[in-house]
Order: C-alpha cells, then sequence, then structure tokens
C-alpha cells in the first residue's frame, strides 16, 4: 500500500511583539507565512536580493504589472529589474496594501500633532532592522503592508480604515530568488491599521513540501 504525506521543515518560526521590527533571509523556493495573530494588525514589508541589495521590491513595477493597486493570491511582487522576487500563493485575508507607506515620526508630527514626536513608528524599525545587514536610509522604499486596508475613493483620495483582517488570517509568499525580508510590526496607534492597539504577528520559513512514498 503507498500513502503520500507532505512535510514542510520549518526554518524559521518566530512570533514579533507589538511595535518590534525582524528579518531574515529567504532562500528561494522557501516559504514565508505572516499571521495576524490577533487581527487587524498592519505588518510593513520590504524585500531585497540577498545577493544585491540594489534590486529591491518595487511598488511601482509591481502594481504596473498586475493592473491592481492591492495584492492577494497571485500577485508577483517585483523587484526595481522587473524581475519576481515573492509570489502570494495564499491569502485568507483577500486584500493587502501597497500605497499608505511607512509610519515615521515626521508623518506623525504632520498628521496627528507634535506631541506624537517620540512615538516609535516603522521608518526607525526599518532603519534599525535594516544596519544589521548593512542598509541605510537611501535604501528604504515604498513598502507593503499586509492586513492593511487603504480603499482608494473615486476621487483619487486614499483612506486608513478599520482593517479587514481577524485574528489567524495568513498571507503565504513563494521566494523566487535568495531574498533579505525586513518587517516592521507596525507601532501606530493614531489610526485604525492596528486598531489603535498594535499586537503580536507570527512570521514562519518553511522549506517547500516534500512528498513521502511507502
Amino acid at each position: 500500500m503507498t500513502t503520500t504525506a507532505a512535510r514542510a521543515r520549518v526554518v524559521h518560526d518566530d512570533t514579533v511583539p507589538a511595535r518590534a521590527a525582524w528579518s531574515a533571509v529567504v532562500r528561494e523556493g522557501q516559504l514565508l507565512t505572516v499571521t495576524d495573530l490577533h487581527g487587524n494588525q498592519a505588518a510593513d514589508f520590504l524585500l531585497y536580493d540577498a545577493h544585491d541589495t540594489s534590486v529591491r521590491y518595487s511598488a511601482p513595477d509591481t502594481v504596473q504589472a498586475q493592473g491592481n493597486v492591492f495584492l492577494t493570491t497571485g500577485s508577483v511582487l517585483l523587484s526595481n529589474e522587473h524581475t519576481p522576487l515573492m509570489t502570494v500563493v495564499e491569502d485568507t485575508c483577500g486584500r493587502h496594501d501597497t500605497l499608505g507607506g511607512a509610519c515615521s515620526k515626521e508623518s506623525n508630527t504632520l498628521r496627528y500633532g507634535h506631541h506624537t514626536w517620540s512615538q516609535h513608528a516603522c521608518v526607525e524599525n526599518f532603519l534599525a532592522e535594516g544596519a544589521r545587514h548593512g542598509l541605510g536610509k537611501r535604501d528604504l522604499v515604498s513598502n507593503i503592508n499586509w492586513f492593511m486596508n487603504v480603499p482608494v475613493e473615486p476621487d483619487g483620495a486614499l483612506g486608513i480604515v478599520d482593517g479587514i483582517s481577524a485574528p489567524g488570517l495568513k498571507v503565504v509568499l513563494r521566494a523566487e530568488t535568495d531574498l533579505l525580508v525586513l518587517l516592521s510590526n507596525c507601532p501606530q496607534v493614531n489610526n485604525p491599521c492596528n486598531g489603535f492597539d498594535p499586537t503580536a504577528v507570527r512570521m514562519t520559513v518553511t522549506e517547500p513540501p516534500e512528498s513521502d512514498e511507502g
């Protein structure tokens, strides 16, 4: 009798606390799963070629190629050289943002007032985590916001509104080349992107499942 069982070896399985940053090298063919553990938590995301960080995620290339400003199953994340970096192979949330960008001390001050200056923000997370890999401010580009709800109004205006995510929803991405991945688990408390209460997310990297016959 022959049976087939799928096995996936776990490379990383990390819970990223509220407001914290995370990074890892994800090798070609490996799967990265981002899980919204408690619901309504934006996860800011950047990608770089692990062997040449001048090749990095490009929002314009990605949006133009797919003809959509939102990401979901089947979306291919393209580089500034129009090469594939990652493909969304599973998405239980349904829609993710490419336009809202990363919060910063400067944008918080402009939007919400000078009393927010001391608040931690995603740009600071990206700078601190990127520095561990030799990246600096000039290496920051427009990012993806997993689980963030940024509808586009008929007049082109953007809004940051209550999320459509829920506890346990996830997005699974396949690496199309060796990648350095940066994540900022968004600290924002001045708009609804985190339900005004940032929470943890889970980052899991696995080898693609292998079928064993016996």
